[in-house]
């Protein structure tokens, strides 16, 4: 809709942007808000010092609606993720483990250190490239059929998990079983019919944004 808008008010001299927030109302009281900005790019450069005043990390998306596609995306990928820690903790509790010990292995792990995000999307999707391996296929698709296979002793449903698994053993079947785990990616590339590229990324860069401390 946005993008239908913006014709209606450039013909009249004016100008806008979308510009939605990320941070919850946490951080829409602390300032901690990101703000996803798409629109004219001067007017952007113009208006920057007030988008600054309520959120500490603004950036521009490009053209017009992108700001809203950006907030689509990353709340749709953050829905999904819940779906699937859900998943896996209530697997690790009815199996025996307390959810304590489970979120403290979630968050010092390559999990909660944000590896899969700064680190593994930057070295392959972004470039295109999954050999060598940081963590084989193989290994990915053992570890996951593990999972499967406990949920099924202790009667968990795990919907997505068991999605994840049959695509997964779809790019095993291709012959990728010791390229990167990440390689299903391209699976979904396919069926979309685009390419998701950003190889000007350096992967010593790409968490700058973020601080992790996973001994706290």
């Amino acid at each position: 809709m946005i993008r239908e808008m913006e014709p209606k008010f450039t013909e009249k001299g004016a100008y806008i942007l979308d510009a939605p927030v990320s941070g919850g109302k946490t951080g829409a009281e602390s300032g901690n808000l990101a703000v996803m900005v798409g629109g004219d790019k001067a007017i952007f450069d113009q208006i920057k010092p007030i988008l600054d005043s309520f959120g500490d990390k603004v950036f521009y998306a490009g053209g017009i609606g992108n700001g809203s596609v950006c907030k689509l995306v990353h709340n749709m990928i953050g829905h999904s993720v819940r779906q699937a820690i859900a998943e896996g903790l209530t697997l690790g509790v009815k199996a025996g483990v307390d959810a304590e010990s489970l979120w403290e292995c979630m968050r010092r792990g390559s999990l909660g250190r944000m590896r899969i995000l700064h680190e593994g999307l930057v070295r392959t999707m972004f470039k295109g490239t999954y050999e060598p391996a940081s963590f084989a296929l193989d290994l990915a698709y053992k570890d996951i059929s593990l999972a499967c296979e406990l949920a099924e002793e202790y009667n968990v449903p795990m919907p997505m998990t068991v999605l994840a698994r049959q695509i997964t053993l779809q790019a095993v079947n291709r012959g990728w079983g010791s390229k990167d785990s990440s390689i299903p990616v391209v699976l979904q590339e396919e069926q979309a019919g685009v390419e998701v590229r950003a190889p000007q990324i350096d992967p010593a860069q790409s968490g700058k944004f973020i601080t992790t401390n996973p001994n706290a």
